[in-house]
């Protein structure tokens, strides 16, 4: 009975890491060909000033409404680059395809080409994770080992299995993105977290003060690196987004200026012409006490008093429905 279940257990598992390479090989060639495709338009139009931005502004618009996140107007730019730093298909086909686009987005940074090259292969043939991939650049690894003429040490893990890689490809973002299949929101949250943030959320739409519901653990990023916001509403009376972030602890400056981050980031990224600057409302649950704390521009305060706090919601409001979550959860223990 053992040995027919450990058959049937193995048949699934090879089953699965086919698929997710076969995903993450058509995923990363598809970016690829993208790529291409956006530097022939441009060069269409070289002669206009900010043409390349628009038609990646243009198309981040129509490729979001046809098929989901995935195709913000900084992914686009990674695309481009991806095309423009491997225009040999042969390459992109042979090597980036191998990796994942996590991978690729590392790689594809690096200024040296031998460099680019070599960590293409290793990452390739040595399987390494992105975190190892990550490590050997940032500490120069292919540059220390030119003037040593040997082998150097080198960060690496025990090879993954099957199972490993499909928990990894499980939890990929860029995977949801591709399939626009809806990210669950428990993978980055805390369970107790994930219990006010759903209560906050009911709270806040049966406020009745404008507040339209966008997304948990809302996804927004740079070319770079991606953050993510527990709770993103945009309200229809103030004309704004607005933000919540829930810490477990004390509240730190980081919090603050993370906080501050992720605003100005919606400024830039979402905030359609004429609305209100973002708002952003951190709650830091501690042992004894919840602290509210809101983020807007330093210098508007009239504006924050006069526009946003007749739609918001009060500190002592935000206090109340948290601490009363927190003894009925029972986290006080």
């Amino acid at each position: 009975m053992m040995l027919y279940l450990h058959e049937i257990k193995t048949i699934l598992e090879t089953a699965r890491t086919k698929a997710y390479q076969a995903i993450n090989s058509v995923m990363v060639e598809a970016y690829w060909e993208i790529g291409k495709r956006i530097v022939l338009e441009e060069q269409h139009g070289k002669e206009r000033a900010n043409y390349g931005e628009e038609v990646l502004k243009e198309l981040s618009k129509g490729l979001t409404a046809e098929f989901g996140r995935g195709f913000s107007y900084a992914n686009l730019r990674n695309f481009r680059q991806f095309y423009l730093v491997f225009p040999d298909p042969e390459i992109c086909y042979t090597l980036c395809s191998k990796l994942t686009w996590s991978h690729n987005r590392l790689i594809m940074r690096v200024d040296d080409a031998k460099a680019r090259h070599y960590y293409l292969k290793e990452a390739a043939e040595q399987q390494w994770s992105v975190g190892v991939l990550e490590r050997n650049i940032s500490t120069l690894y292919y540059q220390r080992l030119l003037p040593s003429r040997g082998v150097m040490p080198v960060a690496h893990e025990a090879p993954q299995s099957g199972s490993a890689n499909i928990h990894q490809f499980i939890k990929d973002p860029y995977i949801f993105e591709f399939l626009n299949i809806p990210q669950p929101a428990h993978f980055s949250e805390q369970t107790i977290e994930a219990t006010l943030i759903e209560n906050l959320q009911k709270f806040l739409m049966e406020l009745g003060k404008g507040f339209s519901f966008v997304g948990r653990q809302y996804r927004i990023g740079t070319e770079t690196e991606h953050f993510y916001v527990d709770l993103v509403f945009y309200n229809y009376l103030l004309k704004c987004f607005v933000l919540f972030d829930l810490k477990i602890g004390k509240l730190t400056h980081q919090d603050i200026g993370q906080m501050d981050m992720y605003r100005r980031m919606f400024d830039d990224l979402k905030k359609p012409s004429g609305d209100l600057p973002t708002i952003g409302i951190i709650l830091c649950t501690e042992k004894n006490e919840t602290v509210v704390k809101y983020s807007i521009m330093n210098d508007t305060p009239q504006l924050f008093a006069t526009k946003y706090m007749p739609y918001l919601p009060t500190e002592q409001e935000l206090i109340d429905e948290i601490e009363n979550e927190k003894l009925r959860f029972n986290l006080l223990k």
